[in-house]
């Protein structure tokens, strides 16, 4: 119960990293906000309720500065208190600059990185009044590594790295942490229209251990057991922190 008292906000989950974060910070006594654009996020919550715990689901698109408030004061107005942020929300929209439109490129990075500003924004001061917090914000092994026909999502993943870094330097003296886990390829549909380019879903699968030495893809609940170790006290002398989780993806 490495969270028992707590109250945590994901972003992004309706499935994958997220659904598997809020479930496993449910499990360890939080209680949780599932937020997410897609309804499915409500399976979430049935999923944590049917087993004991306590959540809650947000539907909003996180790159709207009125509903992130809206989140924060619903998260508020349910449990009282906000005490971890766990920023996931993405999206990958492959591309050269070239081939990218204007909006591709604006949503990525209003989806990945502004909408982490904004959580941020409006979360702070109320960790503050609990006394503290922790910021939990999902990058990616290309937030150093960069990878063809990623322009926009590897610009907006190096950019979360550097808002982690700046988060944390800023309230580091007020009890509240900002850490960022950055993954590599996983076993979920996320990467799927990024592979059409590289060759098609089975071809990347089939050469995964010729770029993630592990051999294999990696699981939603390997990055959720990171991120509850991020959100919890264990964690308490690391801010400004990048996990690199990505099967040794960037140690080439």
């Amino acid at each position: 119960m490495r969270l028992e008292g707590k109250t945590a906000i994901v972003t992004g989950a309706a499935q994958g990293i997220g659904a598997s974060t809020a479930k496993r910070f449910a499990r360890e006594g939080a209680k949780v906000v599932v937020a997410d654009i897609m309804d499915s996020g409500i399976d979430t919550v049935s999923e944590i309720c049917s087993l004991g715990g306590d959540a809650h689901f947000f539907r909003l698109d996180v790159s709207h500065s009125e509903q992130v408030q809206d989140l924060i004061n619903y998260t508020i107005e349910k449990y009282g208190s906000l005490h971890v942020l766990c920023n996931n929300a993405a999206v990958n929209l492959p591309g050269t600059v070239e081939g990218l439109t204007e909006e591709m490129w604006d949503r990525t990075m209003n989806v990945n990185l502004k909408s982490m500003y904004l959580t941020c924004k409006y979360g702070i001061p109320e960790m503050r009044k609990a006394g503290g917090g922790s910021i939990v914000n999902v990058g990616s092994a290309n937030s150093f590594v960069a990878e063809k026909f990623l322009s926009a999502y590897v610009a907006s993943k190096g950019g979360i790295l550097m808002l982690t870094k700046a988060i944390a330097l800023d309230y580091a003296k007020e009890n509240i942490r900002a850490n960022c886990i950055c993954p590599g390829w996983l076993s979920t549909g996320f990467n799927d229209a990024h592979a059409a380019l590289l060759g098609g879903l089975d071809h990347v699968l089939s050469g995964l251990a010729d770029f993630q030495p592990i051999g294999r893809a990696i699981e939603p609940e390997e990055i959720a057991s990171i991120a509850l170790f991020l959100a919890s006290d264990e964690s308490s002398a690391m801010t400004g922190s990048a996990v690199v989780a990505d099967g040794g993806f960037s140690a080439q």
